[in-house]
């Protein structure tokens, strides 16, 4: 994954997080929520199945930022 993807999915990610956080999701919750919005957004940019881009961005190892 280059530079430019990695930093979308993050922010897709983090932002999908905040607004979780923000409806007071738990954590979990939050960190499911920003996992599936993060691979959603990578399958559809690099055509890859809906389980391998969720495995790649399980990978990265994100976490809510409390």
């Amino acid at each position: 994954m280059d530079s430019a993807s990695k930093e979308m999915i993050e922010e897709a990610y983090f932002e999908t997080v905040t607004e979780a956080l923000a409806r007071n999701e738990s954590l979990l919750t939050a960190h499911k929520e920003g996992v599936t919005a993060a691979a959603m957004l990578l399958a559809a940019i690099t055509g890859l199945d809906d389980e391998d881009a969720k495995k790649e961005v399980i990978a990265l190892e994100l976490r809510p930022q409390e």
